[in-house]
């Protein structure tokens, strides 16, 4: 939880309070439901000027999972899935 929380601390640094809170949001719901725990999360922008949370997660299994969560101005993204 503290990588967490350190994490979250460098993103409101780099963006916006709206930004470190819902990166705070998409990463307590990423945990909930891959009952997993995370290790890192960002907020990165494409090339395209989109901007997705990078979330990545040690599941109970030990498995590390990288989690995508485009930023949407209205409603709630859909995850993307890494390895």
């Amino acid at each position: 939880m503290i990588l967490f929380a350190a994490a979250v601390a460098l993103a409101s640094a780099a963006g916006s309070v709206w930004s470190a809170e819902s990166l705070r949001e998409a990463s307590e719901r990423v945990a909930r439901q891959h009952d997993a725990r995370v290790v890192s999360a960002r907020t990165i922008e494409t090339s395209d000027g989109r901007r997705i949370h990078v979330i990545r997660i040690v599941t109970r299994e030990g498995v590390v999972r990288t989690i995508r969560v485009p930023v949407e101005s209205r409603g709630r993204g859909h995850a993307h899935f890494g390895g």
